[in-house]
């Protein structure tokens, strides 16, 4: 069957990494539909027939990040111990939030982190989307504490709070400024709650 209607003069994929940048460059509150569009390279009307308005083109926007930016998380997850979950993830994300190809930091941290009541939606998506990242890691962690990997006093959760935490402090930390072998050396720093 013929599809119906003026073909899409635009690749999703390519507009989505436009927005990506706009949206990692100022924020989801900072980021108006004008900038949107002349980032993306398409209309208003295209813009709202592909994604949606702003706020669901964000979100559109953040899971491609996750599987495109963030790719190296599941590879973290798959290593075979704890410690080598946390050097993979941590000097991974070092590289990530350092390229000069991208702006500095990560685009959940500075996409939204706060935002006025009208846009509480997508502060809560991001905050759901950082939860459910720790959440991998807390199962991860407590697969390790299972197998004994890890020793049986270790909380699978506060591990796992511990390592977002410190990727969105050295995410902040890049955002700034900090060059990549400083914030390498608060990673290798860090290391150090892992068990060898």
């Amino acid at each position: 069957m013929a599809e119906r209607g003026r073909p899409r003069e635009f690749a999703l994929d390519d507009a989505l990494d436009r927005a990506i940048e706009i949206f990692w460059r100022q924020g989801y509150e900072g980021t108006t539909l004008d900038d949107l569009t002349e980032a993306m390279k398409i209309s208003r009307p295209s813009l709202y027939a592909a994604f949606g308005n702003k706020e669901e083109t964000f979100k559109r926007a953040v899971e491609r990040y996750a599987v495109v930016d963030m790719a190296y998380t599941a590879d973290a997850i798959a290593e075979p111990t704890a410690r080598q979950v946390a050097e993979h993830y941590l000097r991974s994300n070092v590289i990530a939030i350092t390229e000069t190809d991208r702006p500095p930091g990560c685009l959940s941290v500075q996409g939204g982190l706060s935002g006025s009541p009208e846009h509480h939606r997508v502060v809560t998506f991001l905050n759901d989307s950082r939860a459910a990242g720790e959440a991998k890691f807390a199962e991860r962690f407590q697969r390790a504490i299972d197998e004994g990997d890890l020793p049986a006093s270790e909380d699978a959760e506060a591990l796992a709070k511990y390592l977002a935490m410190v990727t969105a402090g050295l995410a902040v930390q890049a955002a700034a400024g900090a060059p990549r072998a400083v914030l390498a050396r608060a990673a290798e720093r860090a290391l150090l709650a892992f068990p060898a």
